[in-house]
């Protein structure tokens, strides 16, 4: 299947294949390109082929057959020009634990051939809230802060490309939501950010795209309004007056289930559709004497849509 984004793709993967020496497939013909300036958020079960597909790109992995381009540079023939354009913020954290927070950030920066430049390293650490950090040692920060410094690291030497693989985990909500302002903020200034995630209201907050791999083929690529609106669907709840044992006969329906405590009947519905059916259910009950005392709608999320998607593929 071979995605197609619009011109100028900042990342385009090609054919994209991977088998480990142990005979095990991790990538299978992988077609897709993210656009400049985009969140793209990367979705998909342990095992599916998430960071392999991240540590291919990033040139720490080598494919196995197919071609990547970063920003206009071909990831095995001018690896390092391709690589000076991706910050990659991995999911384990790996620092030299006795190095100091502004030293381990500026050695990241010259690594990738950049000159000194104190004024982007204070920048840097100052949105990241770490700049009153600058001078300890990395040992003595929290799991937080040490993750932040991942991503001063990474963001050193100023590329246009981020990759964010599982950023807030093991980090409490309060530095979660910090974390998904420093994301738009990035965005804002013209970086393109590749995410992946467990926690799936990040991908809902912030992608502008939704991407889902499954046993290491991409599944589906849409904009995330767009996959909300095609297989979202929305549930209709009536809260009755009084208990029923069962549905009557002839109000089973696929569509219509009763609670195990007989007080509520839930009406799932496609917004789609023509006709939902609401006001037909209304009037079929009220005929049957079943009243209900109140209603309220609720629309599927992207972790219901995520579950059917790579349920109905297992």
């Amino acid at each position: 299947m071979i995605i197609c984004m619009g011109a100028d793709p900042i990342i385009s993967v090609q054919g994209l294949c991977k088998t480990y020496a142990s005979g095990f497939e991790a990538l299978r013909n992988i077609n897709l390109e993210i656009r400049r300036g985009e969140i793209f958020a990367l979705l998909g079960p342990n095992g599916a082929g998430k960071t392999t597909l991240i540590n291919v790109i990033c040139g720490i992995v080598n494919p196995g057959f197919g071609t990547v381009h970063a920003d206009g540079f071909d990831i095995v023939k001018d690896y390092r020009r391709a690589r000076a354009t991706i910050g990659l913020v991995p999911q384990e954290l790996t620092h030299d634990m006795f190095e100091k927070v502004w030293n381990t950030v500026a050695l990241s920066r010259g690594l990738f051939g950049k000159a000194p430049n104190p004024a982007h390293i204070e920048k840097t650490l100052k949105s990241l809230s770490l700049w009153d950090k600058k001078d300890n040692k990395i040992m003595t920060l929290s799991g937080g802060m040490k993750r932040r410094v991942m991503i001063a690291k990474a963001l050193s030497h100023e590329p246009n490309i981020l990759f964010l693989d599982e950023p807030t985990a093991g980090v409490d909500v309060t530095l979660r939501r910090e974390m998904w302002d420093l994301v738009l903020g990035l965005r804002k200034a013209g970086v393109t950010i590749i995410l992946t995630t467990h926690y799936i209201d990040e991908a809902q907050e912030m992608a502008d795209r939704i991407g889902v791999i499954h046993r290491g083929e991409i599944i589906m690529v849409e904009e995330k309004a767009t996959l909300m609106r095609k297989l979202g669907k929305k549930q209709l709840t009536l809260n009755l007056n009084t208990p029923l044992k069962e549905l009557p006969a002839d109000l089973c329906d696929p569509q219509l289930a009763l609670t195990d405590d007989g007080l509520q009947i839930i009406y799932t519905f496609d917004t789609r559709a023509e006709h939902t059916g609401i006001a037909e259910l209304i009037k079929r009950l009220g005929d049957r004497g079943i009243d209900f005392k109140d209603l309220q709608t609720k629309q599927s999320s992207l972790e219901d849509i995520f579950v059917n998607l790579v349920g109905s593929r297992a």
